[in-house]
């Protein structure tokens, strides 16, 4: 198993460190070139844009995730059914979830034409091929893998210890912000990294909800070994994407997470 991640990751840390060939494919001689590329301002847009993005949608799972995660482990008998309900959308294709998406937010969409319907409005809402489509797309695609880190921390809780704060005289809100929150802080940085991580990466998401106005890492890397066949930069590209989920995940191993 290590031998199979490890020879595909040794080529493309290779081709990362050759030339662009005249015709696709790689070449000698070796440079550093491929990697002083990304310092290009375009280049460092895009990875600017991926990081705010996946910053966005990764805070908008965690804010959702948690009051869900916390309404499932105080369900009781049904804790299982609602679980069920959590993970029910990895039962379909995520490629036709996102086509979904793009049939609901389009101009000619069910949405659109509802709100037209209704004369709430005239002309249709650009939902579709921006910032906000791609984020909507990666919060419900990634959502459940922020609630099942929370759920299994939030159920382990001693709630002695919230009554504790009650009988003290602490009001509601300091009790959830002052102890359950950093109670809660292993799981949250848990599902933080779950989600973060295959934001960052994302392409398939940003590609059909984005449209061209949207270029993230994801995309970047698949336009180079694709289309532009710039291999050696595609490799570069996703070797600096893999040191920062690399990093994050060495992070959370400092501080004894467990992930899954």
């Amino acid at each position: 198993m290590t031998l199979t991640l490890a020879v595909p990751s040794a080529i493309i840390v290779a081709d990362s460190f050759l030339t662009h060939g005249a015709y696709g494919g790689v070449e000698r001689p070796f440079t550093l070139e491929n990697y002083a590329r990304l310092f290009d301002p375009l280049y460092a847009m895009i990875f600017w844009r991926s990081f705010w993005i996946a910053g966005i949608a990764t805070a908008l799972c965690l804010a959702l995730g948690f009051p869900l995660a916390l309404f499932i482990a105080r369900s009781g008998a049904r804790k299982n059914l609602y679980l069920s309900l959590v993970i029910l959308p990895f039962w379909t294709s995520f490629l036709i979830r996102t086509y979904a998406w793009m049939f609901l937010l389009r101009d000619t969409g069910l949405i659109n034409t509802a709100l037209q319907a209704m004369h709430i409005i005239r002309d249709p809402l650009p939902m579709l091929y921006n910032d906000g489509a791609v984020i909507l797309g990666l919060v419900y695609g990634f959502l459940p893998f922020a609630v099942l880190p929370l759920y299994a921390t939030l159920e382990r809780l001693d709630r002695s210890l919230l009554e504790a704060s009650a009988d003290l005289g602490a009001k509601p809100r300091d009790t959830l912000f002052r102890v359950m929150i950093p109670l809660c802080a292993p799981g949250i940085r848990a599902s933080a990294i779950l989600v973060f991580v295959p934001c960052l990466g994302t392409y398939l998401t940003s590609d059909l909800l984005g449209g061209s106005k949207t270029i993230l890492i994801g995309n970047l890397v698949q336009n180079q070994f694709t289309a532009s066949r710039d291999w050696p930069f595609g490799a570069a590209a996703s070797i600096a994407l893999m040191i920062v989920a690399m990093a994050l995940l060495f992070a959370a191993r400092r501080k004894g997470e467990e992930l899954l």
